[in-house]
């Protein structure tokens, strides 16, 4: 068996297209397109979606999409979104032109940051009590 047999041909193919050192991480989202368990082209842009785009890990909590492992910034998601499609594109056998005609979801609105904290109340006027003499205890201890 010669090298070239020991990587599916889907793999070889994200291997020589994103062959330069810089290019690493595509290659590696450009696999995972390859090796998505979707059984349809569409079934298999949406792991790429899911892989690339950070989204809330738990349901009804927007704070936890920090905790996702997708690229962080909005070029990188679509970077690795670009990759990932091209591996699903060797995976299905569709041609370059309609690979390169599917866009990457719009990017989400930034995840809502903490509440500010509520206005201040308005300072009470200060308590005007004056003890008088009578109020004073006068007894000693």
């Amino acid at each position: 068996m010669i090298p070239q047999q020991w990587t599916p041909p889907c793999n070889s193919q994200c291997t020589n297209k994103y062959a330069a050192l810089m290019q690493i991480p595509w290659r590696v989202f450009c696999k995972k397109g390859c090796d998505a368990d979707g059984d349809t082209w569409d079934e298999c842009l949406s792991e790429c979606d899911e892989i690339c785009y950070k989204d809330p890990v738990l349901r009804d909590q927007k704070w936890s999409a920090y905790i996702d492992r997708s690229p962080g910034s909005v070029s990188y998601s679509e970077e690795c979104f670009h990759a990932c499609v091209a591996g699903c594109g060797y995976k299905f056998e569709i041609p370059s032109d309609q690979i390169n005609q599917v866009n990457s979801r719009s990017p989400k609105p930034p995840i809502e940051e903490k509440p500010a904290a509520p206005p201040a109340l308005e300072p009470r006027p200060p308590c005007k009590s004056i003890l008088t003499n009578e109020e004073i205890p006068s007894t000693s201890a």
